[in-house]
């Protein structure tokens, strides 16, 4: 099976890159303070809908129409992070993580750029720069990942936002994880859901996440640890119990324009990121000049008008000072 999914990764993955290898990504010129948003459509069947024209598009700041300023449909090639988290809770799933990151590796286009984080009792970024290896890539992925401690998943996001802050290209943290945030080690520095997602409105990066179950803590870790609403999976006899994603991943996802996803087992590895993979590579740029140069954030709303479509994209931007 897993032959299988990687090979159909590389047929897609090349399809790509021969189709669109003449294609430019769209520049949004600092010189125009050019405000870039990328959405994310789906038609009412919650397929993909790529071929939508500049004039199905609307973008309000502050609820007052925007002029489009760039539009383009192309295939767009991203720089990104994936974060995998390796704590105790993500025992059960350590293998399938690794599994789902070799999918996403093989999706990749020619253009797109990757590196590999994980944490647990640390936070690690691998390799130094980022990369169009692949073999680089799977270096990492196979090597000395760590395989228990705490989770300081903000803090993780917080310094992949710190590695892509002078990255020119689209920006994407991609992070898969229980959700469970519990650095311990960081006490008094620690970084929470808030400020990752303030900091990713005002950097324009997009974070999508993939949603694992995690262990259940045992009663008394509840009692001490704040584990908060979580539902808890029934389990098998001598089965340990499971729990639900946390679901600051899907806040901080929708605030930035990014996808949620959940992945429970080996069979949806490549349903989930096909559409991952796709999704990233076939999202609308739109730019715009803002109208005020604030320094302030604000609110942004982008529509089509074609019924039943969804978009999805960042909610907020920061505006440049004048």
């Amino acid at each position: 099976m897993p032959g299988r999914l990687l090979t159909t990764g590389c047929v897609a993955a090349a399809a790509l890159a021969v189709a669109h290898a003449q294609q430019q990504p769209p520049t949004f010129g600092t010189t125009t303070r050019t405000v870039a948003v990328y959405a994310t459509v789906t038609d009412p069947h919650g397929r993909l809908a790529p071929d939508l024209a500049r004039d199905n598009f609307e973008v309000d700041d502050n609820g007052v129409k925007q002029e489009l300023t760039v539009f383009s449909n192309d295939v767009q090639p991203i720089t990104g992070i994936m974060l995998l988290d390796r704590s105790g809770s993500m025992k059960p799933n350590l293998e399938l993580e690794v599994r789902a990151a070799e999918t996403f590796i093989h999706g990749m286009l020619a253009e797109d750029r990757l590196r590999i984080g994980n944490f647990g009792k640390d936070i690690v970024i691998e390799p130094d720069d980022f990369t169009s290896d692949r073999d680089a890539l799977f270096k990492v992925l196979h090597g000395d990942l760590q395989r228990d401690g705490p989770t300081p998943l903000w803090n993780a996001i917080d310094r992949a936002i710190d590695k892509l802050l002078l990255e020119k290209s689209r920006r994407v943290v991609l992070a898969l994880s229980d959700g469970v945030d519990e650095p311990l080690d960081f006490s008094g520095h620690a970084k929470s859901m808030k400020d990752e997602m303030k900091r990713a409105e005002d950097n324009d990066i997009m974070i999508y996440a993939v949603g694992m179950e995690g262990l259940a803590p045992m009663p008394q870790q509840r009692a001490t640890q704040g584990f908060g609403g979580r539902g808890i999976m029934p389990q098998r006899r001598n089965e340990p119990p499971m729990q639900k994603p946390d679901e600051g991943m899907a806040k901080i996802a929708a605030a930035t324009g990014g996808g949620y996803f959940e992945l429970t087992s080996p069979g949806d590895l490549l349903g989930k990121f096909d559409r991952v993979i796709d999704e990233l590579h076939h999202q609308y740029a739109l730019g715009f000049v803002p109208l005020k140069l604030d320094g302030k954030l604000h609110d942004l709303t982008v529509k089509v008008n074609e019924s039943g479509y969804t978009v999805r994209a960042r909610k907020r931007y920061l505006a440049p000072r004048g």
